[in-house]
């Protein structure tokens, strides 16, 4: 997450996994199906049969995870090691980049596991990507909260309350592997995905591009407060889109289709 690019290319990924969740979401509910995934589809023949119906949600996950990779090295202004070797002192160099390459490779390894649950098992393991979810999430607080170490004023304020949200929704997938089908789980879900990529993209605007042109100050008190402001904005913001995704999909499965 180097930089306002890197910081907005993670963050869209989640948000549009977000997005998709939530009219996952609102089709289990609208058509009351019993499970949230659709399920899969018997291969075809044909020669682009099979490419065709590769899960392309596991499959942007991978491509996302390559891209934001390549973004982070770019980034990296000379050689990029792990540890240092200069006057015969062993240092670890790079602590920031080092976290992010380590939740890009969670990303990666999530993608992996959709294809695989998809495309290679004999049916498909709902349970597998669950359990990759609650894995991905186990490691992920972890980094951020030692994030926290070098933050100070409004960084730290927003990395708190981005915490708050990822702790959260550690709580939800847990909970989603003991009770795969309860949907108000899938709910709040959705709703978390959308929570943490959409504050991170007011995260990157925030530290890096503040729409205003003037830079937010860590002496400034009010500064600090508007930051909790805004989070509770995006909260009630993203919970009024969960209602209109939920309207258009009722429109669209009871009267369209």
């Amino acid at each position: 997450m180097g930089g306002f690019e890197g910081h907005l290319y993670s963050e869209l990924s989640l948000f549009f996994y977000g997005l998709y969740h939530a009219r996952l979401v609102s089709r289990a509910l609208i058509c009351n199906y019993p499970v949230q995934y659709l399920p899969r589809r018997p291969w075809s023949k044909g020669r682009w049969a099979r490419l065709q119906q590769i899960y392309c949600v596991g499959l942007a996950k991978i491509l996302s995870s390559f891209i934001l990779v390549a973004q982070e090295l770019h980034n990296i202004q000379g050689q990029f090691v792990l540890i240092s070797k200069i006057y015969h002192q062993r240092n670890f160099l790079y602590h920031k980049q080092w976290q992010h390459l380590t939740l890009y490779t969670t990303f990666f390894l999530s993608g992996c596991v959709d294809v695989v649950s998809q495309n290679l098992l004999p049916q498909r393991s709902p349970a597998l990507e669950q359990g990759t979810q609650a894995l991905g999430m186990f490691l992920i607080l972890p980094l951020m909260v030692s994030h926290l170490q070098d933050s100070e004023g409004v960084e730290l304020r927003c990395h708190v309350l981005l915490i708050q949200a990822l702790f959260l929704l550690l709580l939800v997938v847990i909970a989603e592997l003991w009770a795969p089908n309860v949907r108000q789980l899938w709910v709040m879900k959705a709703f978390f995905y959308m929570i943490i990529g959409s504050w991170l993209i007011q995260i990157g605007f925030m530290l890096y591009k503040p729409i205003s042109g003037h830079k937010w100050m860590d002496d400034d008190k009010n500064d600090i407060l508007f930051v909790t402001i805004f989070f509770c904005w995006h909260v009630a913001s993203l919970a009024i889109l969960m209602i209109w995704i939920y309207g258009v999909s009722f429109l669209w499965y009871c009267y369209i289709c």
